[in-house]
């Protein structure tokens, strides 16, 4: 859940960074007095702390063999060398410590760095450990090194796993459901079983039938009336099974008319085969027509783009249907996931907030026959109001798009989902057109689909190009009026 939290700020010159142990260049000719400074200096090295967390703040004074922040006038001590950007390359990037503290939320770079920082290192070699240490356990070079953890991957799989679920007693009262559900390995091996469990139990009861009333001493006994003919062991009796549930007959083996347990049983095999057949030919033919194979066929793009619309800044998608089959009552709507922290200190993880693509004006409606941008208008209820192209790539979010509709040719509900994070948004960009007008019909050339172009738009938020918007109004007012006032002095 980390991915989701709020980047911590790239200005540090409020935080500044941590402090550097001094490197005094060794004279060929220095003096046994030296030997103070000497001590002094590897005392400080052993007392340096480590770079995941920093010092604090002196208020006055100097340490010897330590050197200051904003050195003095008449400081004795060498200032500190330049640190080589190719042996530590992140060492210019520190942020505040507050950015880790998430309650609720385990990390394993926090455990790394608490263990680390509780071995005392050696004198020598520890500004290459501090640029390692810079490198591989900073949190914020971790999180961009590894791979971003979505809500919902791009083909719409919710990366949500449920764990602890004490009442599974609640999966069998649906067992419907759940047969569905299941994936198509166990899904076979569940509609196999059925019938082969059911072969061989009622193939056991009519051996154990046979077997009690003596049909198997008594073969080829042609003064015998056996109750099943032909059944002369279980390989018989498991033939005469499968052939009784699957309506074969071959004429062999069959129930006669001197018991009636042979009859009862008869019935009761074809009854149970008749509500296998429903059941498990039911599930098949739902699990093969499921509308989640048709959500296949309805793409979105790969990126979204910010850019005015109408004079709007506006953030946009476009969505298509690969299929000629026309999806009905399509309907589209967008979430918006992102953690924050209330003013009372809660922490709310993937909080979800709507995102209006025109709920009210009933644009989210579609028809779609050709490939649509669809447009969200940020506006002062959008949480992208005060949101600038700078800002953005700051910010952790994620972006749920879930496209609803009728198939066609079965009449099911079909859902398709995507998603964005703010890596997938270009700002400054728009969608090249993918129609064109052909032999009197509408062509659509999906190979232009992700096509973008770069158009000028304003690095600056909704929010500053609404004030400034207002400012320019208010000013051209204020010089109307004195434009007005100037030509009619007299006016009352």
């Amino acid at each position: 859940m980390l991915a989701y939290l709020p980047r911590p700020p790239t200005d540090t010159s409020q935080y500044g960074t941590f402090p550097q142990k001094p490197e005094l260049p060794a004279a060929p000719g220095a003096p046994a007095e030296d030997g103070w400074q000497q001590v002094s200096t590897a005392a400080a090295k052993r007392s340096a702390p480590m770079p995941n967390h920093p010092s604090p703040p002196r208020r006055s004074g100097i340490v010897p063999g330590e050197p200051s922040l904003l050195p003095s006038r008449g400081s004795l001590t060498a200032p500190p060398r330049p640190s080589n950007p190719s042996r530590c390359p992140s060492a210019a990037r520190w942020y505040p410590l507050h950015a880790l503290s998430v309650p609720n939320i385990p990390s394993s770079s926090r455990g790394k760095t608490v263990a680390r920082s509780t071995a005392a290192p050696s004198p020598e070699g520890l500004q290459s450990r501090r640029c390692k240490l810079l490198e591989e356990d900073g949190p914020v070079v971790q999180a961009s090194k590894r791979q971003r953890q979505r809500y919902v991957t791009k083909v719409g799989k919710c990366q949500v796993n449920l764990g602890n679920i004490q009442e599974k007693k609640r999966f069998l009262s649906d067992i419907f459901t759940t047969i569905v559900d299941l994936k198509y390995r166990w899904f076979l091996f569940v509609f196999m079983m059925c019938y082969i469990v059911t072969w061989v139990a009622f193939g056991t009861v009519y051996f154990f039938d046979a077997w009690v009333r003596g049909d198997i001493e008594h073969r080829g006994d042609p003064q015998w009336q056996a109750c099943i003919e032909n059944v002369d062991g279980f390989i018989s009796a498991l033939l005469f099974s499968v052939e009784s549930q699957r309506t074969i007959g071959y004429g062999s083996r069959m129930v006669t008319a001197n018991c009636a347990e042979g009859v009862i049983l008869l019935m009761a095999q074809s009854i149970v085969g008749s509500m296998i057949d429903a059941l498990m030919v039911g599930c098949m033919f739902v699990k093969i027509s499921r509308p989640k194979k048709r959500a296949q066929t309805l793409i979105f793009s790969k990126n979204c783009v910010i850019s005015h619309r109408d004079e709007k800044l506006c953030l946009m998608f476009r969505v298509g249907d690969l299929r000629e089959s026309h999806m009905v009552d399509a309907k589209i709507r967008a979430k918006l996931i992102k953690s924050r922290q209330t003013a009372e200190g809660e922490f709310i993880p993937l909080e979800q907030s709507e995102l209006n693509l025109g709920y009210d004006t009933g644009e989210d409606r579609l028809f779609l026959v050709e490939p649509q941008i669809i447009c969200h208008v940020i506006n002062r209820r959008s949480p992208f109001w005060d949101m600038s192209a700078e800002s953005l790539r700051r910010e952790q979010f994620e972006i749920i798009i879930i496209l609803e509709g009728i198939v066609e040719a079965t009449g099911m509900t079909c859902q398709a989902r995507t998603s964005y994070t703010e890596d997938e948004i270009l700002w400054g960009y728009r969608f090249e057109p993918c129609m064109s007008l052909e032999k009197g019909a509408f062509q659509v050339d999906y190979s232009r689909f992700e096509m973008t172009f770069e158009v000028q738009t304003p690095a600056a938020s909704a929010k500053e190009l609404q004030e400034l918007k207002e400012l320019e109004q208010q000013e051209h007012s204020t010089l109307s009026l004195y434009w007005d006032h100037l030509l009619h002095p007299c006016a009352p």
